[in-house]
């Protein structure tokens, strides 16, 4: 049986849905090219992807992601998400202060066979950081 590139990205969703990290790693080659541009990450390897997921899911123990589209096009999937969740550590350099997050963001990604080999990341650091009340961007842990 044949695995769609939907099918493939919506078990990397259920994963992250979960907070399962190696279950969404699963769907992911080794060597996918990793992009998260409000973060400046352009790597190769599912590390840095990892790092990401890892990151959000311990920082937000009460994740909720929802799914507003998926778009297939070919090889290529494009989902809209909103993530949500109550901050309960520091993340990406905002202190803890149990601040609820809910931000849109799309994500790209490119399924070649039944593995993801490409995943471009898009969010407005700007509402991020807003959400999590840092009042200043170019100082992001308040002091």
């Amino acid at each position: 049986m044949t695995v769609s590139p939907r099918q493939t990205v919506e078990a990397f969703l259920t994963g992250f849905r979960h907070r399962d990290v190696d279950a969404a790693l699963s769907t992911v080659a080794d060597s996918a090219q990793v992009t998260v541009f409000p973060l400046d990450v352009v790597q190769q390897g599912k590390a840095e992807l990892s790092a990401v997921l890892e990151a959000i899911a311990s920082a937000f123990p009460d994740l909720h992601l929802t799914v507003r589209s998926v778009i297939e096009l070919g090889q290529v999937v494009v989902v809209e998400l909103k993530i949500e969740g109550t901050q309960a550590t520091d993340f990406l350099g905002a202190i803890n202060q149990e601040k609820h997050l809910d931000i849109d963001s799309a994500w790209r990604f490119t399924v070649t066979g039944e593995e993801i080999t490409g995943t471009e990341v898009y969010w407005c650091q700007n509402q991020l950081l807003r959400r999590l009340a840092v009042k200043r961007t170019d100082q992001v842990a308040i002091v």
